[in-house]
Parts: C-alpha cells; structure tokens; sequence
C-alpha cells in the first residue's frame, strides 16, 4: 500500500499466517505481561494484536516498554496463528496475531481528556475534543454509512438521468420559514447576501434554463433553534426537474431510498410507498410526520358531544379522544394532564375503565349513554380526551400519542415504516399577524381546480405539496412549482405583499417566469436525517463531524466569537447594546 503499511489492522486472518507484513495505527491497549507485551493497534478497519518478545527482538521489545495509550506505532512482523485458547472470538482478526520484529513510535500522546471506550462521556466534552471522539468505532461506522448513502444516491440520480449543478451560497434572502444568516460585504458597507437556507429558486432557473433534469448534494443555513434534527448547516439532496407529474417525482425519491438501503445492506421498503392525506394524517395521528410503527389513532368525538352536558365538550370546536391501552392511576392522570398542558391544554379530560369494565371519571356523570356508548373502551384501558380549536386538539393530542406510544412500549422499534404525506393546505395563518402564510414555501403550486381558491377560499386552497416521513421523521419535502407569473403573483398577494413589495424582493425570479418557464417539480431530503436514521440515532450531532451544540456552539473551535473593532469598521457594521429582558 505504502512505505507505512502493507494492509490494515482489520484485515489479517487465519490464511495470512506465515506472511511477513508492516501495519500502522493507533496503540489501543498495552497490556505488560513480564516480558511479553501485547499491543492492540487500531485503524478504521478494526484492531490486530502485536506480541513484543525480547526473545525474538530486544529492539523491538524495549520500544514496546515506552508505548501509551493513542500512541501513533508502525509495527512490521510475522503473522502466526495463536493458540486455541488464546483465540480471541470477538474480533475479525482473533486467530492470530503479528510476532514484532520492528515497532516504531511515529508519533505521542499525551494522557487523553477521556476514556475512548467509555460510552457515559459528556456531550460538550466529545464535541471539545471530536477528532478523538472521530476515532471511536461508532463515529467511524456513522461516517462511513454515510459516505455509502451519499454514494448510492449519486449513483441512482445518475442512472435516472440527474446532472449535478452547483449553486451559489451567497445569494438575496428569500421566505422559507427560518432567518436567514447574513453576510456582510466590504465592498458595499451596509449591504448583506444571505447564506442560501436552501438552493430553491435557482434550482428553478435551471428549469427555466433548460437543464432539464438538476440535483446537487447541497449546503443549505437556516439560523433557527437548533433540536435533535436540526443543525444551523445541513445537507441535502436537491433535486429538479421539467414536466414531471406528481408521481414523476415520487418515482425518483423512491428509487433513492431503495438504493440507499441496498447499498447499506438493509431490507429495502416496498414500493410504491404507502401515501397518506394531510387531512387524514391530522386527523388520525395529531401529525403530518407520523410515526405509524404503532396504532393508538385519534378519533373525533366532535358530532358525538355537540349536544353534550359537559360544556367543555359542548363549547369547544373540536372534541376528539385516543384509547390508551392502560388503566391510569391518578397520579399518572395528574403526569399526563401536566404533559398535555406543556403543549397547550387547559386540562386532560378522561375516561378510565378498570378490569372489570367499570367506567371512573369525574365527567362520566356529565355524559349521556349515546356519548358513553361512542366512547366504550375495553377493560384496562383510558379515554383521553382534548376539547379546543382544531389545532390546538391536533397539537396536543399528536405530543400525547407520541408520548404514550414510548412510555407504554408501543413502538417496534425493529419495523422501518416509510409513507408519503400529500396534498397539503396552501397556505396557513401566521400566528403573530393573523395574515396568511405559505405551508411550504410561496412557489408551491396549488393542486389543480384549486386555483380560484387562492383569491376566494385560502383556508381550504390545497397545494401539490408532499412529504417522505420515516419513522415520524420528516426526511424532506417537495413539491410541483408554479411556473406561471401570474399565478406567481396571486400567491403573493394571497400573502399580503403587494406589487410593489413582490418586485422588489423577486423581480428578478418573476422576470424568469415570463421567459417561458416549462412545469417543474422537485424535491429535498435531509441527508444527517437519512443518515442518522440508518445508524439508528436519535440526534443527527451523531453523524456529523463537527457540529454544533443546542446553543449554537462550537465547543472545538470556540465560535462564534467576537471580532475586532477595525474589522467591524471595514465593514460598516456597528454593533449596539443588547436590550435587557
């Protein structure tokens, strides 16, 4: 291979005794067993065990007394088989081992911050010291899967007839649902780009230019709060293309994902993917990223209660109910409502119904035998209820099931569930300024024969918006866009922008539409998220190099961090005092 090595570590076995090889690595372990010393040497591929006996050589061995912990050694040697009781099982390379002839320190280690192989470490200490934590065996194997994923993908949009075009990150900010991160010019004091959150109107102009068929594995920023999914840089596949249907662009996604799971040796999904409405999703899941490996569904009880005694019921917008398959004690209860009222709820009403079928509530009285009956249950089970408006309902009883679906050991953690969620409202209120606002993003196209509803009836306007979810984890969304200026501007409108406004911000983009834009569709899947769900973790920090802490940190490098008077001259940027709270 070269001067330093003939193979890796992880490499030798039983047919290699007899061969004389050079290998090179990591000191592992060095255990001193008075006069023989062993060496565990690690690589990527796994670990060898070198034997130093001052027998065999004295050089050898005396270097061997010096070796530490993360030493960096070159060892050259004898591979011979060990004795059967010596045979490590373990390890790939456990029936044998390298009889030293050469052992050479190529590089120290001073005494590590932390133990490689002890799992308890602190987050912000791995995070301070990644490219130790890079070394460990579960680092190593995340960026590696993803280096087979990325692959695989490259592979399938290729094979599908995908070019792979880059765009800028520099660009003019646009609305796509987090702040942007400015980026300040010294050329043009007091003017910024923003770093793009994701490369969607270019990626546009390539239809509109021809391209015909776009992807890129693409950089995208978004200064929003950071969460188990979610990172201030990403990566994702982007992807575009010209006169596609709906089902065009699903086709394309679905080969991708197959491809992935065959490229890292999992049982692939079958397709096509089962697809779920939005409305449906809301309403049966609370969710429109569901996580359907378990049932515990909701029901709506709003016709049920609508004469209802109760007045909770009675009065509220919508009633619904999911059964727990559990009869609550009342300190459970207490938990729950406490739960259900972190996201949102005035209270948790309930039904509990014992082993032997006896219904206690203190609302039981409160119910007729029509809404008891609708309401049945079977022994060792609760009703929970959420009376309010539509999306406080689906908000709290979509935290709740999801909730309920851990704490009760419902999920199968060994199922792969993989579904489409399609045709998405419009628009959607803003909750600060009651105006309306883009559900995807403002250049989804509305779903055909929903056009009018865009001026008349945007509450009900769908979209040809759709979104893959594994495993109640949004991989990414898509959607077909609108290739029309004048439909273009509608939207807008719909939005509160006028004229004016939409010139300023997107002259550029609607001067591209009147070109002769052809019908486009496409796509983004969140790589960490794919990849982070094939590794089987629950954060993507965990197949990310060097990432960011939850505040927005860089526990290696120390930013973000101030910068120099001159420098914020340079730039005509003056910073001001921060308000206090």
């Amino acid at each position: 291979m070269t001067r330093w090595r003939d193979l890796y570590c992880g490499d030798l076995r039983g047919e290699d005794a007899g061969r004389r090889v050079a290998v090179a690595g990591w000191a592992a372990r060095r255990r001193d067993h008075g006069g023989l010393i062993f060496i565990d040497l690690r690589d990527h591929t796994g670990a060898v065990q070198l034997v130093a006996n001052p027998e065999r050589t004295a050089a050898a061995a005396a270097v061997a007394h010096d070796v530490r912990a993360e030493f960096v050694l070159r060892a050259e040697g004898e591979v011979v088989r060990r004795a059967p009781d010596a045979v490590n099982p373990n390890i790939a390379t456990g029936e044998v081992e390298i009889q030293l002839d050469v052992l050479e320190i190529v590089s120290r280690s001073e005494p590590l911050p932390f133990q490689l192989d002890d799992d308890g470490v602190e987050e912000p200490l791995r995070l301070r010291y990644r490219y130790l934590d890079l070394r460990r065996e579960r680092m190593q194997r995340n960026l590696r899967l993803s280096a087979d994923v990325i692959r695989a993908i490259r592979a399938s949009m290729e094979e599908q007839g995908f070019i792979d075009v880059w765009t800028p990150s520099m660009t003019l900010g646009t609305p796509e649902g987090a702040r942007d991160f400015l980026l300040p010019v010294r050329l043009q004091p007091g003017r910024f780009f923003a770093l793009a959150q994701s490369p969607q109107l270019f990626k546009q102009l390539f239809m509109v230019g021809g391209i015909d068929r776009y992807y890129q594995i693409a950089t995208c920023w978004r200064d929003e709060d950071l969460r188990a999914d979610r990172q201030f840089e990403f990566r994702q596949l982007d992807l575009e293309l010209a006169f596609p249907t709906r089902e065009d662009v699903l086709e394309v996604l679905e080969r991708v994902v197959v491809a992935s799971f065959e490229a890292v040796g999992r049982t692939p999904p079958a397709r096509p993917f089962p697809r779920l409405a939005y409305a449906d999703a809301m309403l049966r899941y609370g969710n429109d990223k569901p996580d359907v490996r378990f049932g515990l569904e909701i029901q709506d009880a709003t016709e049920v209660t609508r004469d209802s005694t109760f007045g909770v019921f009675a009065g509220a917008p919508r009633v619904r109910y999911l059964v727990a398959p559990r009869a609550f004690s009342r300190a459970e209860l207490g938990r729950l409502e406490e739960f259900a009222k972190e996201w949102g709820a005035k209270g948790l009403a309930y039904l509990v119904v014992d082993e032997s079928g006896e219904v206690r509530s203190p609302i039981a009285k409160f119910l007729s035998e029509r809404e008891l009956d609708a309401f049945r249950a079977d022994p060792g089970s609760t009703v929970l209820f959420a009376a309010d408006t539509e999306q406080m309902v689906e908000r709290v009883l979509g935290a709740l099931r999801m909730h309920l679906g851990h704490e009760l050991g419902l999920v199968d953690a060994e199922r792969d569930e993989i579904l489409w969620v399609l045709d998405f409202p419009l628009f959607q209120r803003d909750e600060d300024s009651g105006e309306w606002t883009f559900v995807h993003h403002p250049f989804t196209s509305p779903l055909a024969g929903d056009e009018d509803k865009i001026e008349n009836d945007p509450a009900h306007a769908l979209s040809q918006h759709y979104d893959l979810v594994w495993n109640g984890w949004e991989l990414g969304s898509g959607s077909i866009r609108i290739h029309r200026r004048d439909v273009q501007e509608r939207i807008f409108r719909a939005m509160g922008m006028s004229d004016e406004e939409a010139q300023a911000k997107f002259g550029w983009f609607l001067d591209a539409l009147r070109m002769g834009a052809p019908p486009h569709g496409g796509f983004a899947l969140g790589i960490e998220r794919f990849v982070a769900l094939f590794a089987g973790e629950a954060n993507i920090r965990e197949v990310i190099p060097f990432p960011k802490t939850a505040s927005g940190s860089d526990p290696l490098t120390g930013a973000p961090a101030a910068t120099t008077e001159e420098r914020l001259r340079e730039l005509g940027i003056q910073l001001r005092p921060q308000a206090q709270p």
